[in-house]
């Protein structure tokens, strides 16, 4: 599908500036000058292109920006602005295809690395996709709609229990199996807004200002397009993709991803392993990242886009040190 086709799905980028800046290593935008920085830069997650474009106007003519995205549409965004702008090199993959993918295009360590782990306004709105309990569609949900299980075909062959496994550890829905016995005893799952009705239905507690689907629906996009998963490859690989001196941006948008970026970024900062704790004297281990760092968005922006009032920003920059693979 052509950028064209999506044309009528706004997307409002969340915390654009201060990824942009982080992933360039400055405080503000203000302290670099535009087209200046040479090197290799990857946007892990194109979207529509909100990081890259910003990104571009600071990077020098012989610098590069990589470019990720699981879903056609979004690279088909990409490339009509690859058309444009020699520097962008796009890779229609999942970002743990990170380190692979880069060796296909010779590259082996680049300066910066951002992503946003975010579904997309336009995934969103956009019926047709599934990700909404809003507007009726097919109940698909894949990122990439050119491989894999849709959510439709997965719920005919889960049992009740496997279901509601999904829901409480991907959605942390306290309800998961009086919700999935109702989900089981559907005739069909051909409709996102029959699936969230017979989901408000099952659902004891409605949490005010809360769709009762919404953590449902929100497992079972996870654990379809193998969300976590993904992230945690990314943020392993990063530690070797990096040079030394490079940034890694991230932003989340909900406790599961947040908590898994957090916990990996403090113990790759501070060299203090889970496996250590016990020890009595615990080994020197390598310190691959140094202070994390942490921004959320200003009042004004969740004000302006109530999508963002999740949000997370985290980053560090990549130490000079060695990577010795898996600790």
């Amino acid at each position: 599908m052509s950028s064209q086709a999506t044309a009528d799905f706004s997307h409002t980028t969340v915390l654009l500036e201060e990824t942009v800046a982080m992933v360039l290593g400055v405080k503000t935008l203000a302290d670099v000058p535009k087209r200046s920085v040479s090197g290799i830069y990857v946007d892990a997650t194109f979207g529509r292109g909100g990081h890259s474009r910003l990104l571009l106007e600071y990077l020098a003519d012989d610098a590069c920006l990589v470019v990720f995205d699981k879903d056609p549409e979004a690279i088909a965004v990409a490339q009509d602005l690859a058309q444009a702008d020699a520097r962008i090199k796009v890779v229609h993959d999942s970002f743990a295809s990170l380190t692979d993918s880069l060796v296909t295009l010779g590259i082996d360590k680049v300066d910066g690395l951002m992503a946003d782990l975010g579904v997309s306004s336009p995934q969103l709105d956009d019926g047709t996709r599934g990700f909404s309990f809003m507007r009726d569609g097919a109940v698909d949900m894949r990122m990439d709609t050119t491989r894999g299980e849709p959510v439709s075909a997965w719920l005919t062959r889960v049992s009740a229990d496997e279901l509601a496994d999904v829901l409480f550890e991907y959605g942390e829905e306290r309800h998961s199996r009086r919700i999935a016995r109702a989900i089981k005893a559907m005739e069909n799952y051909d409709s996102t807004l029959a699936l969230a009705e017979v989901i408000k239905q099952a659902h004891p507690n409605w949490q005010k200002g809360k769709h009762p689907a919404t953590q449902s629906f929100q497992a079972m996009r996870i654990f379809i397009n193998n969300e976590l998963g993904d992230v945690d490859e990314f943020l392993t690989q990063s530690i070797d993709v990096l040079k030394a001196g490079g940034e890694l941006a991230v932003i989340s948008f909900h406790s599961l991803e947040d908590r898994r970026i957090k916990q990996f970024l403090q113990k790759h900062s501070r060299g203090q392993y889970d496996e250590d704790a016990h020890l009595p004297i615990p080994p020197v281990r390598p310190k691959y990242f140094g202070k994390p760092k942490r921004v959320a968005p200003s009042d004004a922006e969740v004000k302006a886009n109530p999508r963002a009032r999740s949000a997370w920003l985290r980053g560090a920059t990549r130490s000079d040190v060695a990577w010795v693979g898996d600790v």
